[in-house]
């Protein structure tokens, strides 16, 4: 047994995984979020925020006590779209190496896209029938990874909920010409996605992160955020553009109000379920299975 730490950096959280690795498995001893904007305005600036890398150094510092404290004999952070975009990532870089004690991995998004496929297909029900096509849709960027035991094609595109948020949903809630404009973008990416990845082809879909899971909650009609619940659900393609309407007319508050939301994902879950419902459409695909592993836990089976 081999007890590892894997901290996943992107555009909106930051994540830990603590969990040892036994035999091909991983039995976790702790799952943390916190919601850091780090790429706060990237898109527009190309720069990490100062305040942005404060929030992010806050909670990798109490990230690291725990790493200490549960005796992880290997760690790795892995650092994605916000980083690879950013003109001072190396600001970035060095507060990691000081406040972790190991520098961040800013990955390409081919590799990304490889760790996220590793993470979400490792224990998929037999009624998930490859091969796959892993959707993962982050705050910057989202991976498109198309095989059945390993990655044959993958792509990452520049579409994540923040930045479609910032880019054009500005108002609240955001106004029907917003919305046609992110509809517009995302459709262009989302298109050129599913041509590289020949994602035609695959049998099943599997949606990654807290878009997908928040979205999946929602349709399941659930009192809390519940990842038992979430973790391998099949959502219909029609419950996911419902809840995407609905999502898109409320206000920040009232999506607050929702009992399955982090207040951190609020005011972009609209982008984020805009981006799944895109792909299921474009896609023709009946429904979308929500994972909850995903590539915090590629990173951990990296190390094992």
């Amino acid at each position: 047994m081999t007890r590892v730490a894997a901290i996943d950096c992107g555009t909106n959280s930051i994540r830990l995984l603590v969990a040892d690795v036994i035999g091909d498995g991983l039995t976790d001893v702790v799952r943390r979020m916190e919601i850091v904007r780090l790429g706060q305005a990237v898109d527009r600036t190309g720069r990490l925020a100062p305040e942005a890398i404060e929030r992010t150094r806050v909670a990798l510092a109490d990230y690291a006590a725990q790493v200490a404290e549960l005796g992880a004999e290997r760690v790795r952070m892995v650092a994605t779209s916000a980083t690879r975009d950013a003109a001072n990532a190396e600001d970035f870089r060095s507060m990691v190496t000081t406040t972790l004690g190991v520098p961040p991995e800013v990955v390409s998004g081919d590799e990304e896209a490889r760790l996220s496929f590793a993470g979400a297909v490792r224990g998929l029900p037999p009624s998930a029938v490859p091969p796959y096509l892993v959707v993962d849709i982050g705050g910057g960027s989202t991976e498109f990874v198309v095989g059945r035991d390993a990655p044959e094609r993958a792509l990452s595109v520049d579409l994540g909920c923040v930045r479609m948020t910032e880019r054009h949903l500005h108002s609240d809630p955001p106004t029907a010409t917003e919305i046609a404009a992110a509809t517009a973008d995302i459709e262009s990416g989302v298109d050129k996605a599913i041509a590289a990845v020949d994602a035609a082809r695959a049998a099943t879909v599997v949606g990654l992160a807290g878009s997908v899971t928040t979205v999946a909650g929602l349709a399941l009609g659930l009192d809390a955020y519940r990842p038992e619940r979430i973790h391998h659900a099949r959502i219909a393609r029609d419950d996911v553009a419902r809840v995407t309407a609905e999502l898109l007319a409320m206000t920040r508050a009232q999506r607050l109000a929702l009992p399955v939301m982090h207040p951190g994902r609020a005011d972009v879950i609209g982008a984020g379920a805009l981006v799944l419902r895109i792909v299921l459409d474009r896609l023709g695909a009946a429904d979308v299975v929500a994972s909850e592993h995903d590539i915090l836990d590629g990173i951990a089976y990296s190390i094992g």
